[in-house]
């Protein structure tokens, strides 16, 4: 039993992993059968991943068309910013009452002279992953299982799209600015102002996409 609902977690990680890096493109097809014999797993396994997927809204499935990758649309997408931006800048309030000040000092100074150098020398591979750590960070702070769960759902769907409005004119050194206020209020310990400024920086990503939409959808 152990190994079989270890299997079909490796299948639903893959295909969301696959989903969220766009190596499965919004409308592709999904055939239970060729993923059954891809992963060495049942076509009703693959059927539970499926409803694990669409509950997640990274799929949709039809009687007629089967399962295909769900195709985010203009209005979608910024709603779902609109929680993005009440999730994080919550988790943040929570991670900063949960720990010690001290817990962020490295973070801080992460986000001083080595992040500088990532967008001097266009290393935006490491700049992107050093933003993951701190998202992971903050995550694991809250110590929240129900807020984790939102956020993972939001962060399958937007994260393709959060790397590109990365690497927008400006956005890069914008969002460094951001987040190195956000961490000097964590930094204090003020959980106010922590919430304030992460729900600042997803407004303020949301507006560069505004503006560049049709770079990035």
């Amino acid at each position: 039993m152990k190994r079989l609902k270890d299997a079909k977690a490796n299948v639903l990680q893959t295909l969301r992993e696959r989903i969220a890096t766009h190596q499965l493109l919004p409308g592709t097809k999904l055939s239970e059968q060729q993923l059954a014999e891809e992963f060495g797993v049942s076509r009703t396994q693959i059927r539970e991943v499926f409803a694990n997927l669409e509950q997640r809204g990274l799929i949709k499935r039809s009687p007629n068309k089967g399962a295909v990758v769900t195709r985010l649309e203009f209005e979608e997408v910024f709603h779902i910013y609109a929680v993005r931006e009440v999730l994080e800048g919550l988790c943040a309030r929570q991670a900063v009452q949960n720990v010690p000040r001290e817990t962020w000092q490295d973070l801080v100074e992460l986000f001083g002279e080595p992040m500088e150098e990532h967008i001097k020398h266009g290393e935006l591979e490491e700049f992107i992953a050093n933003l993951e750590v701190l998202r992971a960070r903050i995550i694991s702070a809250a110590a929240n299982p129900v807020l984790t769960e939102m956020l993972e759902s939001v962060r399958d769907k937007m994260r393709e799209i959060a790397r590109r409005i990365v690497i927008l004119p400006g956005r890069a050194e914008q969002g460094l600015k951001e987040h190195r206020e956000l961490l000097a209020a964590m930094r204090r310990g003020d959980a106010e102002e922590s919430e304030r400024l992460k729900r600042e920086n997803v407004r303020s990503a949301c507006e560069y996409l505004s503006r560049y939409q049709r770079f990035v959808l």
